[in-house]
């Protein structure tokens, strides 16, 4: 448990990009523990047992899909000023975001005093890593939450803003890998910057609508976890699913995977939303589905859009 008021115990779950990150950016100051599940030889992980009775803070720097599995495993051991934090950017294979997991498991754990948030913005690793600064979003209900996770940021080079509408940057964040992906294909063909300015406008009011469409605020798409989250995603030559768009304009078929094409995958199958409401959405699933004549494509797209 935590010593003093600003010092606290933290488990971080994962040790990819974003746990490096996290360690990076709280070590310094509080108590912190790694759990990875398939470790490196030279790794000493966390045993979760062990290590999270004694959390105030979990950090899920996991992919959506384990979520379940890991918070199911661990709930039972909670405290009850436990808070649990997902940085996850997708649906699981049941079209669930980590908040809805999070709510379905401690309250069917008996944990009405866990409290959950989600911190969601421009969190480059490599950036957080090298002493840049990022930016995020921390949606949750209760602001004395709120105030916990700013305290434990406090003198990092994270700076995080509150918000309550926790479906409104759950979508917001999912949706922008999604659309990053088209940016990615327009710079490798090489469309320029007109092109990437009328992306942005457009991508965005989809975006927005989306989000209102799945019980979120429209407001919300504007602000970090929105549009500052799809500007960094989609111009970042460091970003996954830039790259993805960039393969995928030269017809590359391999290793094309990322959670913006698991969020498509999801989206049609469990059919969470009508696609046909957006243009520029359906464009870049019909190039997901099939990667042939990419330029063609988005230039049909705009003829018909705009009656070119």
């Amino acid at each position: 448990m935590a010593e003093n008021n600003d010092r606290f115990s933290v488990l971080i779950l994962g040790y990819g990009e974003m746990g490096h990150a996290m360690e990076h950016l709280l070590s310094a100051r509080h108590q912190l523990d790694i759990w990875e599940k398939y470790p490196a030889p030279d790794f000493q992980s966390a045993i979760l047992e062990q290590s999270a009775p004694l959390a105030d803070i979990i950090i899920f720097c996991l992919p959506v899909n384990p979520h379940r599995e890991v918070i199911m495993q661990i709930a039972p051991l909670l405290s009850n000023t436990s808070l649990c934090i997902s940085i996850a950017k997708g649906l699981d294979e049941a079209g669930q975001t980590a908040a809805q997991i999070f709510q379905d498991v401690l309250a069917l754990r008996g944990k009405p005093g866990s409290s959950y948030g989600l911190l969601y913005g421009p969190m480059i690793s490599e950036e957080i890593r090298a002493g840049r600064f990022a930016f995020a979003q921390f949606g949750c209900t209760d602001k004395n939450t709120y105030q916990k996770v700013k305290i434990c940021f406090k003198h990092t080079s994270l700076f995080i803003e509150h918000t309550t509408d926790i479906s409104g940057i759950s979508w917001s964040v999912i949706l922008k890998n999604v659309y990053a992906m088209l940016f990615g294909m327009a710079d490798e063909l090489k469309l320029g910057d007109n092109m990437r300015g009328y992306l942005s406008v457009v991508a965005l009011n989809e975006l927005s609508r989306i989000v209102d469409q799945m019980g979120g605020l429209k407001d919300t798409s504007y602000h970090l976890a929105g549009l500052g989250d799809l500007i960094t995603t989609a111009t970042s030559e460091n970003s996954h699913h830039h790259t993805l768009g960039r393969m995928l304009a030269r017809e590359e078929t391999g290793n094309i995977a990322g959670e913006g094409i698991h969020t498509l995958e999801m989206v049609s199958k469990f059919q969470l939303f009508d696609t046909s409401r957006y243009p520029l959405l359906e464009l870049i699933q019909t190039i997901v589905n099939r990667p042939v004549n990419v330029r063609r494509k988005i230039a049909g797209y705009l003829q018909h859009v705009h009656g070119l």
